[in-house]
């Protein structure tokens, strides 16, 4: 039944990723929202990450290259998993090491990379279509 909404299903999926991974480079560049159990300034790993998330996440959002930025946002997330959950604790099991929503969101944007911006998005306003899956 839900099957005739998939692009709208799929533009959700999307956007509200786009605005979680931006969210998450607006809490390491501009302290909003605030990080619990961590002050000072951040390592330049982080800042690093902090820019593409919130550069690529807004493209993803926007569906402007969304194809491209979610392959970059998908590789940031999967360095995110082995540097910072998976070889610090010497654990590769996500939901023993804290680093399900790295390897979530790694497969999410791996997908929006594979099926592109969709509807609502800039891409679709400018004529730049995808073949459909």
């Amino acid at each position: 039944m839900l099957g005739r909404f998939t692009p709208q299903t799929y533009a959700l999926l999307r956007i509200m990723s786009g605005v979680m991974f931006f969210l998450h480079g607006t809490q390491k560049l501009c302290g909003w929202p605030p990080m619990k159990g961590f002050s000072g300034p951040l390592p330049t790993i982080a800042v690093v990450a902090g820019v593409l998330e919130l550069v690529l996440g807004a493209a993803i959002t926007l569906g402007l290259f969304a194809d491209w930025a979610a392959f970059l946002a998908s590789g940031e997330m999967a360095v995110a998993f082995f540097m910072g959950h998976a070889m610090p604790s010497h654990d590769i099991v996500p939901l023993t090491n804290k680093g399900e929503d790295a390897v979530l969101y790694c497969f999410i944007f791996l997908f929006v990379a594979a099926y592109g911006s969709g509807i609502w998005s800039i891409d679709s306003m400018m004529g730049r279509k995808r073949r459909a899956i």
